[in-house]
């Protein structure tokens, strides 16, 4: 399953975003009949049908297995992605600068690390995984050859371990100006001790 369905087209977008049919949406992140999905919302077959259909033909499920149940055919659908993501081009606003949308993605990799971690399981060995936080003080002059040392320095990470062999991880740096106004969460903790 792939993380996000981009979704550039009205059609598909009207077909997607109906709330009843996110709802349907949800329920197939994992591999479902129309009468499993039925009975999880407490609606008909008939009517989860119709939005099945509807999600298929717009591309955000697709059939993933099927089995003869007596004379029928009963089908199982998946979703083929965990998000839905609108195309700016559908709100026909003025696109983001590109300072929104940079501040936009920081705000998608938290919610994929909260995703992530949140789902990861105990082994017996150790979780091999590693958190670093800190504060970089880097003069306006400075800042461009900071972030190209940053480029580079990940680069050289990614060419070294960036075969196809070994156990995946995922890797991601979040770099954005400091708030001094307002202690953060951390900051608040050690206070109050």
């Amino acid at each position: 399953m792939k993380e996000v369905l981009y979704v550039d087209t009205l059609e598909q977008a009207e077909a997607v975003l109906k709330p009843a049919r996110l709802t349907v949406l949800r329920e197939l992140w994992e591999p479902r009949t129309v009468a499993e999905v039925a009975d999880r919302l407490g609606q008909s077959a008939q009517r989860v049908y119709y939005h099945v259909k509807q999600l298929e033909a717009a591309g955000a499920i697709e059939q993933v297995a099927s089995r003869r149940v007596r004379n029928l055919v009963e089908a199982t659908y998946q979703a083929v992605a965990r998000k839905v993501w609108l195309s700016p081009d559908l709100t026909g606003g003025p696109s983001a600068s590109t300072d929104d949308a940079n501040l936009a993605r920081l705000l998608d990799l938290t919610e994929q690390i909260q995703h992530d971690v949140a789902r990861l399981q105990p082994r017996p060995e150790g979780l091999p995984s590693i958190g670093v936080h800190g504060e970089i003080r880097v003069s306006p002059e400075h800042r461009a050859a900071f972030l190209h040392d940053v480029n580079e320095t990940l680069r050289a990470l990614f060419t070294r371990y960036g075969g196809a062999e070994g156990e995946a991880f995922t890797l991601v740096v979040a770099c954005y100006p400091g708030s001094t106004s307002e202690p953060r969460p951390s900051e608040e903790k050690q206070g109050n001790r």
